[in-house]
């Protein structure tokens, strides 16, 4: 069952104009959406839904603050990124930073998706996080639905994670590019050593 989430407004105004509270981020994915994408794990969701694969993301206190126009950089510094991915976390409820993110980078040539646990009718609603329509108008794909544990998938041939879980295709230049596996595994090791192993259905592990 879907946990309803409560306002974290408190929390983000810890969060400065300009900036983003994330929890991780990667280049040169192949296994959060089509092509080759950086990606980036917002730190914050009030659901706490069973079976999430970020468990360490559902706390709003700040993590990793970094600021958008240095992400926008980091980004586009690497030849091999033609796309953006927004996980998390809740990207919806820090709409305002990722929707301009969104901007910078389209305006690079790159694409834009992001997965969300509202569906696509709450993110409409009056009820939405502030600036969730600023955000929705960057995407060019858009993974709606909480990750129900009873519903999974497991599939190398699905995209989503549980099958109550929607791809909605904003621009029809990707409508035959929804080609990533929900349960495809990708390791980043790091300079300093460290890994991250990403792909479990939008997952993303710190070892």
């Amino acid at each position: 069952m879907e946990t309803k989430p409560t306002n974290p407004s408190l929390e983000l105004t810890e969060i400065p104009p300009g900036y983003l509270n994330i929890m991780g981020y990667v280049d040169e994915s192949q296994v959060n959406g089509p092509g080759s994408r950086a990606v980036i794990w917002v730190q914050g969701c009030p659901r706490e839904c069973p079976g999430c694969f970020n468990p360490e993301s559902w706390p709003f206190e700040i993590n990793q603050l970094i600021a958008v126009d240095t992400l926008v950089e980091k980004i586009l510094s690497k030849p091999h990124n033609t796309g953006v991915t927004f996980s998390g976390g809740e990207p919806f409820w820090q709409a305002s930073a990722l929707a301009s993110l969104a901007r910078k980078v389209k305006a690079a040539g790159l694409n834009v998706m992001s997965f969300t646990g509202f569906t696509l009718k709450q993110l409409q609603s009056e009820s939405a996080p502030p600036d969730s329509q600023t955000l929705l108008e960057q995407l060019d794909i858009l993974i709606d639905g909480p990750f129900v544990e009873s519903l999974a998938i497991n599939s190398p041939d699905s995209p989503v994670s549980s099958s109550n879980q929607r791809v909605r295709v904003f621009n029809p230049a990707f409508a035959d590019q929804i080609t990533w596996a929900s349960d495809q595994i990708e390791i980043h090791v790091l300079k300093d050593g460290s890994r991250i192993v990403t792909g479990y259905q939008g997952g993303l592990k710190l070892t």
